[in-house]
């Protein structure tokens, strides 16, 4: 048996530069940390036994004797990959709730290709296993995604992420003091709209206006540079990024009239009078989490305010998917 344990991220500045229609132009960057909510896959070999010889267990149960009648695309896709012929049971549970923006089905291709790697005898590196990653959602599947989901769950850790022209990224994690790190992570309050939806709808919505948005995405690239700074600076960063946050979201959320709603927009005010710094919702927006960047002392305030809505407190993570048990 294998298994593997992938987490979910957050987030903070520069999405919608780290699609490939907007980065193999003009670059991107982000600012993203993955959290202690994971996706857990386990995998083992199926004995010949039975009148199916995959067993796919999600949310479904799928039970088929050809990889191509898997209905999961991920799953599917991966498994043709890398061209599995031995029966498998597969595994998934997550820890949090799927198409709520927290990189979920990222976190799912990088789990699973990690384990099919596994499988076949493969060292996957954090670049390679990335790399992968990227190119079976956007290539191999057809997703309209970005590339910063599959690097943070494949590496860890809250890190500025840069995107090249040439396809290439660099990681580099954000050198911060452990004090100024466990204040801002203090000061992140996550909570879930209600709201499920599908990212690639809400995405492709966004990218096909980018040629018609270059002003507003080199605005979210220009605030990326900003927070990069204010994060290492000594001044007291918290109104800063709060501020930083709350000019993203409104630069986000003029790319389409998908990413934000009348519930979203209640909510984000009802936050922001309760005495949040700032937030954003998670992902390409339509609904799921949403982040909020508020001082300790205030946040008793703005869970008030937001009653009803399911708070999840979370830790930052550094190890990225692992392999958690291994047993082939």
């Amino acid at each position: 048996m294998i298994i593997t344990r992938t987490p979910y991220r957050i987030s903070f500045f520069g999405g919608g530069t780290d699609y490939p229609k907007w980065y193999q132009d003009h670059g991107g960057s982000v600012i993203a940390t993955t959290i202690d909510k994971y996706c857990h896959i386990s995998c083992r070999k199926l004995p010949p036994f039975f009148n199916h010889k995959h067993r796919i267990v999600y949310s479904n149960t799928e039970m088929v004797k050809q990889i191509e009648e898997i209905k999961h695309p991920a799953v599917r896709t991966v498994m043709q990959k890398y061209q599995i012929d031995d029966g498998l049971e597969v595994h998934y549970d997550g820890d949090l709730p799927s198409r709520t923006g927290i990189g979920s089905s990222s976190s799912f291709v990088v789990g699973f290709s990690h384990t099919m790697m596994a499988l076949k005898g493969i060292y996957a590196g954090k670049r390679d296993l990335a790399s992968v990653a990227v190119d079976i959602e956007q290539n191999l599947m057809g997703e309209v995604v970005g590339s910063q989901d599959q690097i943070s769950a494949t590496y860890g850790g809250f890190n500025r992420i840069d995107f090249n022209t040439n396809g290439g990224f660099e990681v580099s994690p954000m050198v911060i003091s452990k004090d100024r790190l466990e204040l801002f992570e203090k000061s992140c309050m996550l909570f879930f709209t209600g709201i499920s939806r599908t990212a690639s709808d809400v995405a492709k919505t966004q990218v096909d206006n980018f040629d018609k948005k270059q002003i507003e995405l080199h605005g979210i690239s220009r605030i990326t540079e900003e927070a990069t700074k204010v994060f290492h600076s000594s001044q007291d960063f918290l109104p800063e990024i709060g501020r930083l946050l709350n000019e993203t979201w409104l630069l986000k959320r003029s790319l389409s009239s998908m990413v934000s709603n009348s519930t979203i927009d209640e909510i984000y005010t009802k936050a922001i009078n309760a005495g949040a710094l700032g937030g954003k919702i998670l992902g390409a927006g339509g609904g799921g989490f949403i982040l909020f960047l508020v001082e300790p002392d205030r946040q008793e305030q703005v869970k008030k305010s937001l009653e009803g809505l399911l708070h999840v407190n979370f830790k930052f993570e550094t190890q990225g998917s692992r392999i958690i048990f291994y047993d082939p």
